[in-house]
C-alpha cells in the first residue's frame, strides 16, 4: 500500500504543477481550438476521457453515496488525473492496508 501512496503523492504533484502551469501560461479557449483541429489531438482527448469514464466507474461501483460519487466524477472530468491522484491516496489511506477495502470500497467484504 505504501508504493500506491507515492505514486499517488507524486501524480499529485506534478498534476499540481502543471495544472498551474496551463493555466497561469496558457489560453485555454485557443489552445484547445488548435488541440481539437489536429486529429492527433482529437485522439488524445478520446483518448484522456475514456480514462477518465474508466476511472469513474471504478469510484462509482466503491463509493458509499450517490451525492458523494456525482462530486468526484465532476471533479475527474474536470480536474483529470489530478482528482484521480487524490482519490487513489485517500483510498489507500482509508484502507489501512486492506487491498479488498483499497478495491472494492463499500462491496469489500467484512
Amino acid at each position: 500500500m505504501r508504493i500506491v501512496k507515492i505514486l499517488s503523492t507524486l501524480g499529485l504533484l506534478a498534476m499540481t504543477a502543471v495544472l498551474i502551469y496551463g493555466f497561469s501560461v496558457g489560453n485555454f479557449g485557443s489552445d484547445g481550438a488548435r488541440l481539437l483541429s489536429n486529429p492527433w489531438g482529437i485522439v488524445s482527448m478520446v483518448d484522456l476521457y475514456t480514462g477518465f469514464t474508466l476511472f469513474s466507474a471504478w469510484i462509482v461501483f466503491r463509493e458509499k453515496s450517490i451525492p458523494m460519487s456525482i462530486a468526484w466524477v465532476v471533479l475527474m472530468m474536470v480536474l483529470g488525473f489530478f482528482t484521480a491522484s487524490l482519490y487513489v491516496f485517500l483510498a489507500a489511506s482509508n484502507s489501512k492496508g486492506d487491498w479488498a477495502k483499497f478495491w472494492m470500497g463499500k462491496r469489500a467484504p467484512a
